[in-house]
């Protein structure tokens, strides 16, 4: 290395623009072992999730009372926290809020014996599908900063959504379509907001797209009446050739980028999209399975079945939300709120599951289901 002085030093730009270049020669090493047959890193299973389902419950779903039981809630139940509890919350709340026993009665199910609460039993239903995990905790107690390390991994809002990184590395496998779409609560509304399914640092492009059942599935996506086909892609040709040349004067803008391959891909999406969404071509047989046929469970079916049709079409990534502003976020009463979502959402979950397997894509497509953080075992007004 050269020594410091004002001939050999860098700026930060440069010094971080050769490290960038080392990580990258590394990178190309380790590419360069694995097509020769040499895999450093032995893999206990060989990779095979192809595609992403993310069913986020929004607002903190009480994990005490939904996947994992607690039976000494039950025995303690009304008494206050331990003292242990002190550090993180004052002697007055610890005896203003006593612990709280679980709302519904917990049974195994299936062969492996997984217990799972009464508030899920078509969920249960697929027990043996499922592995839960138990051992996840967050670093924070705010929605907005947890909903951001749960999509993130951080619980400050910049970094890119994990729905952006599948994107980024696998891109989609329909040309026609966005490798990441995010089917959002029609309630309006997420604590943290769109954010959540940003880009983060990755280019502007791999940012997930909001999509909705029915005739419109992307807002403003149809051209205006009275505009021919013709007379559309004649004026995108010349945005085109306008945008190409403005990027060329600007050190080709990661916005402006992003903004181009926008106007392409609409485009594109205009014959494609509408006829993704038009779920009345499925058999009455599969709407039942969805619960599309009862008032509780339709909406969110709805859109469960068509996160089904886009892995289809080829998008690598369906985040799909379950709960407003509020959402599962159960203060004022847990049985009420509970009962509330998991009507909306246990069945449709259940019916993708069972539509996912009996197509085969089970064995490829990851579904995930949780939320920004589950509850303290603790009343809140008496029933919160």
């Amino acid at each position: 290395m050269h020594p410091t002085n004002q001939s050999h030093s860098q700026s930060r730009r440069n010094f971080l623009a050769g490290a960038g270049g080392g990580m990258g020669m590394l990178a190309c090493a380790s590419l360069a072992q694995a097509e020769s047959g040499s895999d450093v890193h032995q893999r206990h299973f060989a990779p095979r999730a192809k595609r992403v389902i993310w069913l986020f419950m929004h607002g903190g779903p009480s994990h005490v009372d939904l996947f994992d039981p607690k039976p000494a809630l039950s025995k303690y139940s009304g008494q206050p926290l331990p003292e242990s509890f002190g550090n993180v919350m004052t002697r007055r709340d610890v005896k203003k809020n006593p612990l709280l026993a679980t709302i519904r009665r917990f049974r195994p199910r299936g062969q492996s014996g997984l217990e799972i609460s009464e508030f899920l039993p078509n969920i249960a239903d697929h027990a043996d599908d499922l592995c839960v995990i138990r051992s996840m905790h967050g670093d924070s107690v705010n929605h907005p900063q947890s909903v951001y390390q749960m999509n993130t991994g951080s619980i400050l809002m910049g970094s890119p959504s994990v729905g952006s990184w599948v994107a980024y590395g696998l891109g989609s496998e329909n040309q026609n379509m966005p490798a990441f779409v995010v089917l959002p609560d029609p309630g309006g509304g997420l604590k943290g907001g769109p954010p959540a399914w940003g880009n983060g640092y990755l280019p502007a492009s791999f940012q997930g797209v909001t999509m909705r059942p029915g005739a419109s599935p992307i807002l403003d996506l149809q051209p205006q009446p009275g505009v021919t086909a013709q007379q559309q892609k004649h004026d995108l040709s010349l945005i085109h050739k306008l945008n190409r040349r403005h990027l060329e004067e600007r050190d080709s803008d990661d916005r402006l980028t992003a903004r181009v391959k926008a106007y392409e891909l609409a485009f594109r999406m205009q014959s494609e999209a509408p006829e993704l969404v038009d779920i009345q071509q499925e058999t009455q047989q599969t709407k039942q399975m969805y619960g599309i046929d009862q008032k509780e469970t339709r909406e969110f079916g709805e859109r469960c079945l068509l996160a089904r049709r886009m892995l289809e079409s080829g998008v690598r990534f369906v985040q799909l939300y379950s709960g407003d502003t509020n959402g599962w976020d159960a203060h004022a009463n847990v049985d009420k709120n509970h009962t509330e979502y998991c009507q909306r959402t246990d069945k449709p979950i259940a019916g993708l599951l069972q539509d996912l397997k009996q197509r085969g894509l089970m064995e490829d497509t990851l579904v995930i289901w949780g939320g920004e953080f589950g509850r303290m075992p603790m009343s809140e007004q008496g029933k919160g």
